[in-house]
């Protein structure tokens, strides 16, 4: 095992030509805004059906869990839920782990490259600046066998401030 090698690339999460993508999901695992809405669109039904069977009671914050990626380019969603700042989650440890179990996911899938969103730095509110220092870190310092950790960026502002932390 070794670690990761983290780049930031600016698009779309649901493009990504990766064997798996990670999706920040609410902890109903039924689809929502944002980069969880995108992800069950552009997946299509068989993403949303395959939370259903494998999550029936959905996933507590900071956990992960996969699904088949249905339509995607990628085989597989890693869904991980990180803690709402704006509701008050406000635990780092919490967002540091979503990281962490999604590498360890991607692992028991022999998964060797992974698309990442910041997670919770959308809706959920979490500072941006240690959204990303949460989401370097611990990709960088994660034991895996992933040989790509790939930050999606959404926006030119985003993606300038994970290449200035990478």
């Amino acid at each position: 095992m070794g670690n990761a090698r983290v780049i930031v690339v600016e698009g779309d999460i649901t493009r990504q030509q990766v064997d798996a993508v990670v999706n920040a999901a609410n902890r109903g695992m039924r689809g929502g805004g944002g980069v969880d809405g995108a992800i069950h669109r552009a997946g299509g039904p068989a993403v949303l059906e395959d939370c259903v069977r494998r999550f029936p009671h959905g996933l507590g914050t900071g956990q992960a869990g996969w699904t088949t990626a249905g339509d995607l380019a990628a085989q597989w969603v890693i869904h991980v839920v990180g803690p709402n700042f704006g509701a008050g989650e406000r635990d780092r440890s919490l967002l540091v782990s979503c990281y962490a179990n999604a590498l360890a996911v991607a692992d028991e899938l022999g998964a060797g490259t992974v698309a990442f969103p910041l997670v919770s730095a959308g809706i959920y509110a979490w500072p941006l600046d240690d959204a990303i220092a949460a989401a370097v870190e611990t990709l960088r310092a994660t034991p895996t066998e992933v040989e790509e950790a790939r930050i999606v960026a959404f926006g030119r502002p985003t993606y300038d401030a994970i290449a200035a932390a990478l």
